[in-house]
């Protein structure tokens, strides 16, 4: 919501005294749309990456169920995440956007693993969607095109493209609070490689106090990892502004700080808040009942990502009617994506996979993003 996305500060903040921060409860959880701490505003947390899919079994839940004749293997990637392996392979929806040999270590340009349920249990082919029904399909749905950079390397197949704008209605329980916005601001190149520039902001507050944040990311258009990423945060009188450049080839992130810049390891095919909600769009199924989990946050202490698929359910938003599918997130924090917070987001059930609702549970009480509008790619 980190969409985002909703996300907070990535930087070691004091914590601020509990009275001040209920002063100010509705327009500081606006705020935290992508997963940041409410109560401390430390350092940022969300993002995933790469990794499982568990079934949950009906013996316990949160335990996976022991795999019987015919059910998928795990193994585990040249990138080192544990998948599911079906044991028919089945024919994907899509070409792989850019094949890479396997490798002992991870690869920069290999592009992100996915944890994906297993086609045997849902008789679905990965890759393929489930329309939505009636005027409210989101527009855009299916078109995942793919086109080549300078380099000759083909981009990732996404349902999302340069002029994509989403715009939400921002509610602290029923009191409408602000805007929020989330779009594909154009495809920019970022130490010679091509990124798509993602911005995510959520402007509002009340009368005695004002909120204006902003997060940007820049990820690859052939693998997704995220480049650089850049936090401008404007609540009250508190303000600041983080950026970080993130070098996968490598295995590390720096901070630009005011003391200087520090650097510090990352993960492969590393993601920041402002791409966590773009990732997850481009999961090719999200099957109910599985649980999907992922190691590739930028920030290592703050993996694992789990994304827990709850439903399907038919929703009305001020945009409209949509058939969506409703997903759990949990990150290390204590924000909206928190495991205190139970956060659920609905996508659209088609293969835009549009964000169309938030909601969470705060201390101070729930927070919710309602989408208002949707305008299409205008470019792949």
């Amino acid at each position: 919501m980190t969409l985002l996305a909703a996300s907070g500060c990535a930087g070691d903040e004091p914590a601020r005294d509990e009275q001040a921060a209920l002063e100010r409860a509705p327009a500081a959880v606006a705020l935290d749309t992508v997963g940041g701490d409410t109560a401390a505003r430390p350092a940022s947390e969300a993002a995933p990456a790469a990794a499982t899919a568990t079934d949950r079994g009906p013996s316990a839940p949160g335990v996976p169920t022991q795999p019987g004749p015919g059910a998928p293997v795990q193994t585990r990637t040249a990138e080192g995440a544990v998948v599911d392996t079906p044991a028919t392979p089945p024919v994907p929806s899509a070409p792989p956007a850019s094949p890479a040999a396997p490798s002992s270590t991870p690869a920069a340009d290999s592009g992100p693993a996915r944890g994906t349920a297993s086609p045997a249990a849902s008789g679905a082919t990965p890759g393929a969607t489930s329309g939505a029904s009636g005027s409210g399909e989101a527009s855009g749905a299916g078109e995942r095109a793919t086109a080549a950079t300078p380099g000759g390397a083909r981009r990732a197949a996404v349902p999302f493209g340069v002029g994509e704008r989403l715009t939400y209605d921002v509610k602290f329980g029923p009191v409408r609070v602000g805007e929020a916005t989330m779009q594909v601001i154009g495809i920019e190149p970022v130490r010679d490689r091509e990124t798509y520039h993602l911005r995510f902001r959520v402007k509002g507050g009340t009368l005695v106090y004002k909120v204006d944040d902003r997060y940007e990311s820049w990820i690859d258009v052939v693998t997704l990892a995220s480049l650089k990423h850049v936090q401008d945060i404007d609540e009250g009188s508190y303000e600041r502004n983080t950026r970080y450049d993130i070098y996968p080839e490598r295995l590390t992130y720096v901070e630009h700080k005011k003391s200087g810049p520090v650097e510090s390891p990352t993960v492969p095919q590393p993601l920041d808040d402002g791409s966590f909600i773009y990732f997850i769009r481009t999961l090719p199924e999200l099957e109910v009942g599985k649980t999907y989990t992922f190691n590739n946050y930028f920030r290592p202490d703050r993996n694992p990502v789990t994304i827990q698929v709850l439903r399907r359910e038919r929703l009305t938003v001020p945009a409209g009617s949509y058939d969506a599918v409703v997903v759990r997130p949990t990150i290390k924090t204590k924000g909206v994506f928190g495991e205190g917070g139970r956060a659920e987001m609905w996508f659209s059930a088609d293969s835009a996979r549009v964000l169309l609702q938030m909601q969470s549970k705060l201390k101070f009480g729930s927070l919710n993003l309602y989408l208002r509008s949707h305008r299409p790619p205008t470019a792949p």
